[in-house]
């Protein structure tokens, strides 16, 4: 984007505005799905490619940190080359790398062309942030965040089932092929109705030493919080190693940022209030919900028995309900505050944490999904009002830039969400499993009538011992989801009064619009 401010949104208007905000809904959806798609698909990836689980999570972390590196630089990217060539460009790279990594013929292959994938998709989201806003004006940015959000929201949500259902009834390589056909139908779309409206362009030296820097400490973070866990964090010398370069290279990289006169991140947009707060506020509520969408089919498929297509059902109508109720919440917004529908998110994902401190190990399907019909009105509200918010006041030269920024910090925060999560369920389950050991009396009557029913199956004692110890385990780890939904909820609540520390957004009328 130019200094100047850009050019006018492109006159697109009925079916050709439709199908054009679909493909760049689709663009977002695309990339944002295969976050999450692989993750249930490692165990069968690892068991393809004859390598451990362990050494298969290197699919995912390959392609976290690629694309923790390439979001920020959309708006260098963006002022560079414009932001319609750069987001069809970005998704063109995208299908050609998903080909490559259906196509893969070993791990190192796999990871190699994960890598690419992760580093060509970083324009997507926020490339298809800004033409949304462009195409729909000022007047109905509400609308146009509201589509982003809606894609941005279930897309984690059908990731793990499309995930589950294709590595149950078909080969792995078409969680990666699935995207070819999408992929294609959304540049083909965008280029054709965007190109007459390409945002002006400057020829600006790319910061070198910032970007390597960043790829420095980025890189270092998310291996460290995807390896953690398995090396019992810092009491291993490998992490304690990745904290220190972590640290020392993002020192450097800050300082550096903030000195240099043409910085790869801009972080003089942390100076708006809105924008800052809004971003914390947007970062730790996504934190606090990607967490527990990691955690809630992790515990069904590990210890309640479900498989991955009906863990993945679980979760599904809150994508529906946040879909039906995102477009109302875009309208409504250009009327009333957006600081009352961030607060009502918070209230509403507040709700739904506490309704699973209820569950137990063997609550029925029905059970388990009505807190996510809750969390899916959180979802409806989250993201539109606290992107509205977040943007707020910005400079349209600045939103692709914002939106960059402002998407690294999410995804950054889910990966700390993700490893903080599962390190935590761990550790409270170890806990309650010694607090249960210790009151188990072999004596005790309940005790001795479960060994009875044992036996009355056909189990000897070390088989009965065995199952003994499994119920154990699966109470603990049933407890310690309660314990981890219940701090949930709180913290939620806790967020509420963030949404108003921010000053009173100006209305969808006054706001700017991403490239205009």
């Amino acid at each position: 984007m130019s200094g100047s401010g850009g050019q006018a949104a492109p006159a697109l208007s009925g079916s050709t505005k439709a199908i054009t905000a679909l493909a760049l809904a689709l663009g977002t959806f695309m990339q944002v799905l295969d976050t999450s798609i692989a993750n249930v698909s490692i165990p069968t990836i690892a068991g393809n490619l004859g390598v451990s689980s362990d050494q298969g999570t290197w699919v995912i972390t390959s392609f976290a940190v690629a694309n923790g590196v390439s979001v920020p630089l959309t708006g260098w990217l963006m002022q560079r080359f414009g932001v319609v060539r750069t987001f069809v460009l970005s998704v063109m790279l995208f299908t050609a790398a998903s080909l490559l990594c259906g196509v893969a013929w070993s791990l190192p292959s796999l990871i190699a062309f994960r890598v690419l994938q992760g580093a060509v998709s970083g324009p997507m989201i926020p490339g298809s942030q800004a033409l949304l806003i462009n195409i729909f004006g000022p007047a109905k940015r509400g609308t146009a965040l509201a589509i982003w959000s809606m894609t941005t929201l279930v897309a984690p949500i059908a990731g793990p089932i499309l995930g589950g259902y294709i590595s149950d009834n078909y080969i792995w390589p078409w969680i990666f092929f699935i995207n070819i056909p999408v992929g294609i139908f959304c540049a083909f779309i965008c280029w054709n109705n965007l190109k007459g409206a390409e945002t002006p362009t400057r020829k600006i030296p790319i910061d070198r030493v910032g970007l390597a820097l960043l790829f420095v400490w980025v890189g270092a973070l998310q291996i460290l919080l995807d390896k953690g866990k398995d090396l019992d964090w810092f009491s291993s010398t490998p992490i304690v190693v990745l904290f220190i370069v972590t640290v020392v290279a993002f020192i450097a990289w800050l300082i550096w940022e903030l000195t240099e006169g043409q910085p790869i991140v801009d972080l003089s947009l942390f100076r708006s209030r809105s924008f800052a707060l809004g971003t914390l506020a947007l970062c730790l509520g996504y934190a606090v919900f990607f967490g527990n969408i990691v955690l809630m089919p992790l515990w069904l498929q590990s210890h309640v028995g479900y498989t991955a297509t009906w863990a993945g059902l679980v979760s599904a109508p809150s994508g529906v309900v946040a879909v039906l109720i995102s477009p109302f919440v875009g309208r409504l917004m250009r009327r009333y505050d957006a600081r009352w529908f961030a607060a009502a998110s918070f209230m509403f994902f507040a709700i739904s944490y506490f309704l699973r401190v209820g569950f137990t190990a063997d609550a029925s399907f029905v059970a388990f999904m009505l807190p996510q019909l809750v969390q899916g009105l959180a979802m409806g509200l989250f993201f539109v009002s606290m992107l509205a918010i977040s943007f707020d006041g910005l400079p349209p030269q600045k939103v692709p830039a914002a939106s960059g920024l402002n998407n690294f910090l999410r995804i950054t925060a889910g990966s700390f969400a993700t490893s903080l999560t599962t390190t935590l369920w761990d550790r409270r389950e170890a806990l309650h499993q010694s607090h249960l050991a210790e009151s188990v009396n072999v004596y005790a009557p309940a005790y001795q009538q479960s060994l009875e029913r044992l036996h009355a199956l056909g189990l000897g004692d070390p088989a009965a011992a065995g199952a003994m110890t499994q119920t154990l385990v699966s109470q603990g780890y049933l407890l310690s989801s309660l314990d981890l939904f219940y701090l949930s909820a709180w913290l939620a609540v806790v967020l509420i009064p963030l949404c108003w520390l921010v000053r009173r957004p100006a209305g969808n009328s006054a706001a700017p619009a991403g490239g205009e």
